[in-house]
């Protein structure tokens, strides 16, 4: 059975992305999602044509991205917490 997921997996990289730079939505795809569908593609793919080097590639990296753009809206929102708890502290 052929299973061309790629798109999906894009497509899952892509609004995983889009809701890491803001608020996280509990109902949005995030790297366990991007990761299962990755693994799934790769377990269901034709041995005799296996994924390009190029576009796993694109994935891993897309992955990589995602984990990034994670991390930099957690840093923010610690960042902002901080400020405000500061905020509040100085204004007593």
């Amino acid at each position: 059975m052929n299973i061309d997921a790629s798109s999906a997996v894009t497509s899952a990289a892509a609004g995983a992305a889009a809701t890491a730079g803001g608020a996280v939505r509990q109902d949005g795809l995030g790297r366990d999602a991007f990761l299962k569908l990755l693994v799934t593609q790769l377990q269901h793919q034709d041995p005799t044509k296996p994924m390009a080097d190029a576009e796993f590639l694109t994935q891993l990296a897309t992955f990589s991205s995602l984990e990034k753009l994670e991390q930099i809206s957690t840093s923010t929102a610690e960042l902002r917490d901080l400020f405000y708890q500061m905020a509040t502290d100085s204004a007593k």
